[in-house]
């Protein structure tokens, strides 16, 4: 629920498409509202349609409770002021932001959407923004800042109510801009429509959320909704796309001729050291990657710039989100020298590749990858550095995806020496059928790699115990989370808590 002061029904209608008030135009509303425990006097109460219920059928609850007018996308036969639009989702993303002032309008907005790269992308957007001197507040997956202070997060992009909320309670705080992740779902669901954006960046698109999803098409037309809402491009903003991923391509022509001169593209240089894509607006070349860092020269004809940057963090898949947060603030006109300074001293990211020191002679890492793309990517980075083995811990999640399972039993089995398959978050799944589905795509001759272990803290136990110096322990698919999803229970664990209290016994060199 938001309230602040009161509006007018007809003024808050007025920017809503094919809207028809039936009733009094001229109620005062006082809050907003979508679900019915939110309702109070005076609140105007959207109807929306859930995945499990629909708010229609709760609206003569909401009316009861003192909802003064309802926004619905059929007439009810219920004594009160009804405003009917076609989507109920959309009008409360335009509604929430008009009745807060249009807070976005008022920040600096740079999203970025894809399947991988979201989280770190938009951290190190932040650390380029406050580095330019514009206060950033922060909204994903991890954390969302305000005003300086982290707050719970709950989805990776909220819901449109509490989305224009969190804008404006940034603009109250003295932010100045604002780095967020876009999520399909959100996209879908019609939670960013209202925001006023100033770049718009796609990382890639890989197999992912299948379950929402009917297809990796329709997956992509979410996505692509960011750049393209409607067929038209965002209103204010540049948008920068990712040249080496197949659907960025296509993302890239599909903009180009609405956004002309707003449209950047970016690539990272081949493995040979040349540019994969040449007629890329930014690369990224001369690549120097290590377990404490990476180095690259970022290079923008167009502006002129080559300048080398320091990025304390390891990997190539590190390299591209930072070429992405890179080319999306100079496409809004920062300096190189605040790009530069702001990765320099980017933080890493709670579950992105986060390593974990316990004095052990080898390097334990905690990711979050829990596609076959983010996996297979996280396994070559650490292949990267490692000087001995590379061992994994992972497994699926429950009730999600099911075609992804034989193909990350695959990567697992072929890029690791030793795979240990385990439970994620198996949710009111049987935990080994989903290892079953797992192992199923391992070929034969990669079988040999596999110790199966249900028990994910017994498993990253065995595979602790199994590491030797030199080696690269992966502990993958949960990264920053905090609990696991066992039936409807929910039980404390956190792969860093627990690889650390495992490694306590270590007083070797620090990896």
């Amino acid at each position: 629920m938001v309230e602040c002061g009161h509006m007018e029904l007809a003024a808050l209608a007025a920017g809503l498409a094919d809207a028809t008030i039936v009733g009094d135009p001229r109620l005062a509303v006082l809050k907003l509202a979508y679900h019915t425990r939110d309702v109070e006097p005076g609140t105007l109460f959207f109807c929306i349609a859930g995945l499990k219920a629909d708010g229609h059928d709760y609206a003569a609850q909401a009316v009861a409770a003192g909802a003064v007018a309802l926004v619905c996308e059929r007439h009810l036969e219920l004594d009160v002021t009804q405003v009917v639009v076609p989507s109920t989702r959309r009008a409360l993303a335009f509604t929430a932001a008009r009745f807060l002032g249009d807070p976005s309008r008022r920040l600096k907005v740079a999203a970025v959407t894809g399947t991988n790269g979201k989280t770190t992308t938009a951290h190190m957007m932040a650390d380029i923004l406050a580095a330019a001197g514009l206060r950033p507040g922060l909204l994903g997956t991890v954390c969302n800042r305000i005003g300086g202070q982290d707050v719970p997060v709950r989805l990776t992009t909220a819901e449109s109510l509490e989305l224009q909320g969190m804008f404006r309670s940034m603009v109250d705080a003295g932010d100045l801009s604002c780095a967020m992740e876009a999520s399909s779902h959100a996209l879908a669901l019609h939670r960013t429509d209202a925001v006023d954006f100033d770049a718009v960046a796609f990382t890639n698109l890989t197999r992912d959320h299948l379950d929402f999803h009917a297809d990796l098409d329709e997956y992509f037309l979410c996505k692509r909704r960011l750049f393209l809402p409607d067929g038209e491009r965002q209103p204010h903003a540049a948008a920068i796309v990712n040249m080496a991923d197949e659907r960025g391509r296509q993302l890239a022509e599909d903009c180009r001729p609405l956004y002309g001169d707003d449209l950047w593209t970016f690539a990272v240089a081949d493995e040979t050291g040349g540019s994969s894509q040449p007629s890329a607006d930014a690369q990224a070349t001369d690549l120097h990657l290590a377990a404490e860092g990476s180095r690259f020269a970022l290079a923008v004809p167009r502006l002129g710039v080559q300048r080398a940057v320091e990025l304390p963090m390891p990997a190539r898949f590190n390299v591209e989100n930072a070429l992405t947060a890179a080319t999306s603030m100079l496409a809004l006109g920062l300096p190189v020298e605040a790009v530069a300074d702001g990765l320099a001293g980017a933080e890493g990211v709670p579950g992105r590749f986060e390593p974990v020191r316990a004095g052990q002679p080898f390097t334990v890492l905690v990711d979050y990858s829990h596609t076959p793309d983010s996996l297979q990517n996280a396994l070559v980075a650490a292949r990267d550095i490692a000087t001995g083995r590379v061992l994994v811990v992972f497994g699926c999640g429950g009730d999600r995806d099911r075609g992804k399972r034989p193909l990350m039993g695959a990567i697992g089995a072929r890029l690791a020496d030793l795979a240990f398959v385990t439970s994620d978050n198996p949710r009111t799944e049987d935990p080994l059928a989903i290892i079953d589905a797992i192992v199923a795509g391992v070929a034969a001759e990669h079988l040999r790699r596999v110790v199966v272990e249900p028990d994910r803290r017994a498993a990253i136990a065995l595979c602790l115990a199994e590491a030797r110096a030199g080696d690269v322990v992966l502990i993958a698919g949960k990264g920053h989370e905090q609990g696991q999803l066992i039936g409807d229970r929910r039980i404390p664990f956190d792969d860093r808590s627990v690889a650390q209290e495992l490694l306590q016994g270590w007083r070797g060199a620090e990896v």
